[in-house]
């Protein structure tokens, strides 16, 4: 029996030092380890052994399924190790001494913006969140007040996976995690959930001058004893007067939004007509900024607070509208458009 294990260890030395790809390597490894591999096969000539034979036997088994397995391992490393190298030697050489200044890159003007934002708000003591662009149901809609077969679904037009999960829709999907994180510090050490969390969202949209398919938000919370609309306001004049440099004109009109009560949205004068009214503004003279509103007790509930106690107000910053109207951007297809002209004009002085 010990001349057949020594006979297999051989061929398969023999198979590997001649296996030059990964596909390749992957046949070795399901000849040998698989279930009917041959490494396997060898445990089905121990019913003939005696009880000792077949500890002996069953441990050199084992040594040489181990020993399959690293060399395997081994040649595995030492294959993807070749594999970067020949796609190295296949890419062109550049010279990365050579900058010159016109050649330069700028930063797209919603990273601008959106740094801008952070910095604001970080000075204000919140902290900034990351978060996914692929949710789930729950904490898209159903951790937002929001359950299954609500009306309130179809305000918003999603674009579902085949797994049943999505691509968020809205920035409000981070709520119930940032309130799980934080509730401890708040509810322990009186500490306030102070968040923003920008990012990326997707809707199944009509396309046209204002709406796109793909945007950008910015989701801020606020939750302590006591919180309230005014603490809301304060919040969002200092920001738009950080970010425009100026006293800009804001209204305040009621708004639903399931997961706040009550819901107001927060408009701004259009900066590009002046208020006259254009298609960015659809004509209005004004441009939604910002649903905003206090944080429906559901919503608290769900992410663990009690609302008895705690209140807090959220707001969903449009960063993509935002960018129209500090830069004069009269179409918003324009900041996914990839097209150099428009964009190469923004700089940082970073």
């Amino acid at each position: 029996m010990d001349e057949k294990i020594i006979k297999l260890k051989q061929k398969f030395e023999d198979e590997l030092s001649k296996t030059e790809n990964l596909s390749g390597l992957e046949e070795v490894r399901v000849a040998y380890l698989g279930k009917k591999g041959s490494v396997t096969d060898l445990l089905k000539g121990m019913k003939a052994l005696s009880h000792e034979e077949k500890k002996a036997f069953g441990q050199q088994v084992n040594e040489l399924k181990g020993e399959v397995a690293q060399r395997i391992a081994d040649k595995t490393a030492e294959l993807k190790e070749k594999e970067l190298e020949a796609e190295i030697a296949l890419m062109p050489e550049f010279d990365l001494s050579v900058l010159l200044k016109d050649d330069r890159g700028s930063y797209h003007p919603i990273t601008l913006v959106q740094r801008e934002c952070e910095r604001i708000f970080k000075s204000m003591g919140f902290t900034v969140e990351d978060y996914s662009e692929i949710v789930t149901d729950y904490e898209c809609f159903e951790s937002l007040n929001i359950p299954k077969h609500h009306p309130a679904r179809d305000m918003q037009d999603t674009y579902y996976l085949e797994n049943g999960q999505l691509l968020k829709t809205q920035t409000s999907a981070a709520q119930n995690a940032i309130y799980k994180k934080y509730r401890d510090a708040l509810v322990n050490d009186g500490v306030p959930i102070k968040a923003i969390f920008p990012g990326r969202c997707f809707r199944n949209e009509a396309t046209d001058a204002c709406h796109e398919n793909t945007f950008f938000q910015m989701e801020g919370v606020m939750v302590d004893k006591n919180i309230s609309i005014s603490n809301l306001i304060y919040f969002m004049k200092m920001m738009l007067s950080e970010v425009f440099q100026t006293d800009i004109k804001v209204r305040l009109r009621p708004g639903f939004f399931p997961f706040v009560e009550p819901g107001f949205e927060l408009d701004i004068s259009c900066l590009i007509c002046g208020g006259e009214g254009c298609p960015s503004c659809k004509h209005s003279g004004w441009l939604e900024l910002c649903p905003c509103g206090m944080i429906h007790p559901e919503v608290l509930k769900a992410g663990g607070i009690d609302p008895d106690e705690y209140t807090g107000f959220a707001f969903g910053l449009g960063l993509t509208r935002l960018v129209m109207m500090k830069y004069g951007i009269k179409d918003i297809r324009d900041l996914n458009s990839g097209g150099l002209k428009s964009l190469s004009q923004f700089t940082d002085d970073e």
